[in-house]
């Protein structure tokens, strides 16, 4: 386990995965379900993360150097979100289903090194509210009535999905098998958590009641499949799909295809050609409020 903790220190920050000849080119796209067709929205020489749809459908947010920067659908930046004190946000972060809140996760200024928390801030910023007592938490979901989120945390040495009243107070443990449970995210009826796991020797996508009970895998192929987003209408999730089989982990920078799975007949098909992507690309729920075009992020390198 404490070379998943090292794989989540370069992951989160992208220090390890970069060779030092090259810069990364980051390019934000928006997928539209009814013309199978994906748009560029923009393209920079920097390194961005995450996107997220505000929940009016005009803008979008992503991560970039521990920072939540705001952009409207033209691709103009509208500037960076206050988050207090905190400037080492990663790339696991989210707004509440009636659009008031924003949670993210990000490490504490005077913890050296690597510390994920999680937080809760205005939808327009604010001063921050810490969550969580405890670390590595990596956020990932909210309940459609904003009373709970869940979470991916290292604890006693296993990565498993966590919940906690969206106020604070004790957590609660939902998964217990061996080897990483993450990306977990509430369907909108609020009567599944969808989840990756990694407990059948292969990383699939399953889901479970809200309680943590009666889990049930719901993919079955050759590839390593993760972080399933639920459409609003609750009855589409988008995966990402490493055509390698990557074990355990979610590196940046490896060949990977955006695929849709229809939740009532658990169907898988392929959305985007292969790509160069990962870890940034689509870690967190950036469906558009109608549930007809989500964004996401692709990747390239070029010398220096």
């Amino acid at each position: 386990m404490k070379n998943l903790l090292f794989y989540f220190l370069c992951s989160q920050f992208l220090i390890c995965q970069i060779p030092q000849d090259k810069k990364i080119i980051s390019s934000l796209y928006v997928y539209d379900l009814d013309s199978r067709k994906s748009t560029l929205l923009f393209k920079e020489e920097r390194h961005f993360e995450a996107p997220n749809w505000s929940k009016d459908g005009n803008y979008l947010y992503i991560n970039s150097q521990g920072k939540l920067e705001k952009y409207d659908l033209k691709g103009n930046n509208l500037g960076v979100i206050n988050t207090g004190n905190l400037d080492k946000l990663n790339n696991d972060h989210g707004i509440s289903f009636d659009g008031k809140f924003l949670f993210f996760s990000s490490g504490k200024n005077e913890i050296q090194g690597h510390s994920s928390y999680i937080y809760s801030i205005p939808l327009a910023g604010g001063s921050p509210k810490l969550l969580t007592k405890f670390s590595p938490s990596y956020w990932h979901g909210v309940s459609a009535d904003g009373k709970y989120i869940v979470y991916c945390a290292e604890r006693d040495g296993n990565y498993d999905v966590y919940k906690l009243n969206s106020e604070g107070g004790v957590e609660v443990r939902l998964t217990f098998d061996d080897g990483l449970d993450d990306g977990p995210e509430y369907s909108p009826d609020g009567k599944y958590i969808y989840f990756n796991s990694y407990r059948s020797g292969k990383m699939q996508i399953w889901r479970m009641n809200s309680k943590g009970s009666d889990a049930e895998q719901i993919t079955f192929d050759k590839y390593s499949n993760w972080f399933p987003h639920i459409s609003p209408k609750n009855d589409l999730a988008v995966i990402i799909s490493y055509i390698e089989d990557q074990k355990q982990l979610h590196p940046f920078g490896k060949n990977v295809k955006l695929r849709l799975i229809n939740l009532n007949t658990k169907k898988v098909t392929d959305l985007t050609d292969i790509f160069y992507g990962g870890q940034g690309t689509i870690n967190v729920n950036s469906w558009n409020p109608d549930g007809t075009k989500f964004s996401y992020v692709k990747y390239s390198l070029e010398d220096l």
